[in-house]
């Protein structure tokens, strides 16, 4: 054979076994799954007369102002989804939230402990009541009276509506999935968030105790001004969603039903992005102690629809932001993981004493007494009687990973130093504090405000708020212990730039005087 023939065939009969050899290998190492992600959401907007929530008497909606929404994303890393979702609410209960997670399990395979539901706190949402069913179905005639005609309670219809949606907007964002990019970063607004706990001259720490009060000594606590934001884009750079992170109060009741100032960030978005449909899940910080007023202002405060504007303007536009200035990255090597702990949280407990007491002043007309009086003695009697049906109350924690994000959740009005610590405990480059998730416990103080310095309404004992002093604590633990099991994944980077070469000729001069 002609040597030049000989050559050219082995060198094929070689590359044909390099590609044969290379072509099983591929068949051992598979390629790594695309990251997907999708996003919907449903109305919730409850009727103009139903219940309004967010005190412990009765109030009703009398007008409209903007929508309710529920919210879903899921992310998909090839191996397992989460559904991370946003609840226009003013919490969700643990009664819902495992009605809600067993459904979308069924319809769509998403475990239901790697499902998420946050409430945004809004005080101008949908009717949702602070007990759990069966609470009150053994309590005396005249407690029953005091919870169903004289206490926040949910509509069943409602109820129905929300269940409904949730798992909807779940199963509709899961059939959205595409391959996607994802930016994280931090946004910073510390203009909008006031810590509502003030110092005393009396050593004590109270609530709003009144813009211009001389015995005002300065904030008893901190705010956490940190924007949190996911960006989420497909491959062909249209944005699917975002993500938002940030403590404060959904006080800035506009006048009617409302998102709260949250429905002024999502609209501050959609201007800013153009998609007039962009979904904004919205996560709620640690707020507990923080709202939109500052007790310290020397100046009149802005008028509801005002304020509404404010907030929800100012976080939007930060975590656009925000979004302006993270670099997308790829669409793989984006871990999901979930990790969760359940467990019983005793109560605190009023003393015979007081509950004998209080149960005579509630047999009196609320309009001959105090009514601050009045209504805690209310809420004394019927801690009484949840209390004997439900001793303990189931508390979830749940540590969700996506990517270098990690979603820390407790189910509590959770007091904002409980958040700082989570964050600055956690390894996690980016990690979000969430409250209000998967059930509510009500009001979760610090130890301090507790002690000799404490006080405010968030520290009384009432229905709705009663955990164990340390359970905030415990909480935190729990979240960061959690956190710190999994492994952060890489920080979505654009591609490296390329090697220097050579300085750029046109721009490398020295100056020229003559």
């Amino acid at each position: 054979m002609n040597p030049l023939l000989r050559v050219a065939a082995v060198t094929v009969i070689f590359v044909l076994g390099w590609s044969v050899r290379a072509a099983e290998a591929s068949k051992l190492v598979p390629p790594k799954a695309a990251f997907k992600a999708g996003f919907a959401e449903r109305d919730i907007t409850p009727d103009v007369g139903m219940e309004a929530p967010g005190g412990y008497g009765k109030s009703y909606h009398r007008t409209f102002h903007d929508p309710c929404k529920v919210r879903a994303s899921v992310f998909d890393d090839g191996k397992q989804r989460v559904a991370i979702i946003g609840i226009d609410l003013l919490f969700v209960t643990r009664a819902l939230t495992k009605e809600v997670r067993a459904e979308i399990e069924k319809r769509c395979g998403i475990k239901a402990d790697h499902i998420m539901l946050g409430a945004s706190h809004s005080h101008s949402s949908g009717p949702i009541g602070m007990a759990e069913p069966g609470d009150y179905d053994r309590a005396p005639a005249y407690v029953q009276d005091l919870y169903n005609n004289k206490s926040t309670i949910a509509n069943p219809g409602y109820t129905q509506l929300l269940r409904k949606q949730i798992v909807d907007a779940v199963v509709a964002a899961n059939e959205a999935r595409v391959e996607a990019k994802v930016a994280v970063g931090y946004g910073h607004e510390d203009k909008v968030s006031f810590n509502r706990r003030l110092r005393m001259k009396n050593g004590l720490s109270f609530s709003h105790p009144g813009a211009g009060n001389p015995d005002i000594v300065g904030y008893a606590g901190p705010i956490d001004p940190q924007v949190g934001v996911i960006g989420v884009w497909d491959l062909k750079s249209n944005l699917l969603g975002v993500v938002v992170n940030f403590s404060c109060h959904a006080t800035t009741s506009p006048g009617g039903i409302s998102a709260s100032w949250i429905g002024a960030m999502q609209q501050t978005l959609r201007g800013a992005t153009g998609n007039a449909a962009l979904p904004v899940v919205f996560l709620q910080g640690a707020c507990g102690d923080v709202t939109q007023v500052d007790n310290l202002s020397p100046y009149d405060r802005p008028a509801s629809e005002e304020w509404w504007s404010i907030v929800g303007g100012r976080v939007g536009a930060e975590a656009f932001k925000t979004l302006l200035l993270i670099r997308r990255g790829a669409s793989s090597n984006l871990p999901i993981d979930v990790r969760q702990k359940t467990w019983l949280s005793p109560r605190r407990l009023p003393t015979p004493e007081k509950v004998k007491s209080a149960t005579a002043l509630v047999q009196q007309d609320p309009k001959t007494v105090d009514s601050t009086q009045w209504t805690f003695a209310k809420e004394t009697v019927m801690l009484d009687a949840i209390s004997r049906a439900r001793p303990e109350v189931e508390v979830e924690v749940q540590a969700v990973q996506i990517g270098p994000v990690v979603l820390i959740t407790n189910p509590a009005e959770y007091f904002v130093q409980y958040g700082l610590d989570i964050k600055k405990g956690s390894k996690f480059p980016f990690t979000f504090p969430v409250e209000l998730a998967n059930g509510c416990v009500g009001y979760v103080p610090t130890e301090e405000a507790f002690g000799p310095n404490g006080g405010g309404y968030e520290t009384r004992l009432t229905s709705y708020s009663n955990l164990e002093i340390a359970a905030g604590r415990k909480m935190a633990d729990t979240g960061i212990a959690l956190a710190n099991s999994l492994t952060p994944g890489p920080v979505p980077q654009p591609p490296p730039a390329a090697p220097f070469r050579s300085p750029w000729a046109y721009g490398n001069q020295p100056p020229e005087l003559k």
